[in-house]
């Protein structure tokens, strides 16, 4: 992603965040590219490039109703193991697999001593990103508004680790999520630091398909723990691995979207942008 294109990402969010503050006045096209400082022409121009589909119907996406509708309908099936997810043609989810594998009891406890990590910085849809990888695989992966932040955030994780920036065939891979077209994807294997508990929440996350939603009461059944909700929570907000592991699409019973570790707006966009994405090929 060139550098105009996550300015434009930026604008979007913008745009999106001051559209969630003043949901009730509905601001109209015009009122809207006058907050980001461009003609309604652009404005509508670019934000259909950046989702795919126009901010009115965008917005719908972004609604308490769309919201509730899909917990009400779907929420049956968001946990089904054979990954079903409604996409069509090259775009079907299912050929990608993502697999979690716990790190060691030594690895765990001694802060990354024996591990090597490379990291690299890439761009996403949604800013900058952080992504870092062992042999075994990505053991992190963060939205990097500010380079040294997220490396110090991703060092607090494995403090005696050694590391090094550079790109490697598993980053690679990672990352290639962020394109539209799914269907050559190799398995992304995940090498997480985690209690064993949160790795069947992040395990259950895995599950929730493109274009759906999820509650925290929801994913405590999944994983066999009705009542573990506030434990699930925990869980959710401490996941390492940004988008891979879809935490964003955990929200409240009540159909608001909630916060997110990397900023609401960001969370808000995403939703919406892959429920945008699912009308595009479904």
């Amino acid at each position: 992603m060139s550098t105009q294109e996550s300015i434009n990402y930026e604008r979007i969010a913008e745009a999106i965040n001051y559209i969630k503050q003043n949901f009730k006045e509905q601001p109209n096209l015009d009122l809207v590219a006058e907050k980001v400082n461009l003609s309604p022409f652009h404005f509508q121009r670019l934000f259909t490039d950046w989702a795919g589909i126009s901010p009115k119907k965008f917005l719908q996406y972004l609604s308490l109703d769309y919201a509730k509708g899909i917990l009400k309908n779907d929420q049956a099936t968001l946990f089904d193991t054979a990954f079903e997810t409604g996409l069509s043609g090259t775009g079907r989810l299912h050929d990608l697999f993502i697999n979690i594998e716990g790190m060691t009891p030594a690895e765990y406890k001694n802060g990354g001593k024996s591990l090597h990590i490379n990291y690299s910085f890439a761009e996403s849809p949604f800013g900058n990103i952080i992504v870092a990888s062992t042999l075994k695989g990505i053991c992190y992966m963060a939205f990097a508004d500010d380079r040294d932040d997220a490396f110090s955030q991703l060092h607090a994780q494995f403090p005696n680790a050694s590391y090094s920036q550079m790109v490697d065939v598993l980053q690679q891979d990672a990352l290639f999520i962020f394109k539209n077209d799914w269907s050559h994807l190799s398995n992304i294997k995940l090498h997480l630091k985690g209690t064993n508990f949160q790795l069947k929440v992040w395990e259950a996350l895995l599950n929730i398909p493109v274009g759906g939603l999820s509650t925290y009461s929801s994913v405590a059944k999944a994983i066999h723990q009705p009542t573990a909700s506030r434990a699930v929570g925990s869980a959710v907000g401490d996941n390492p691995v940004a988008f891979l592991i879809p935490c964003h699409r955990v929200i409240k019973s009540t159909g608001e979207f909630g916060q997110y570790h990397w900023g609401a707006t960001r969370k808000t966009a995403i939703i919406g942008w892959e429920a945008a994405q699912l009308s595009l090929v479904g």
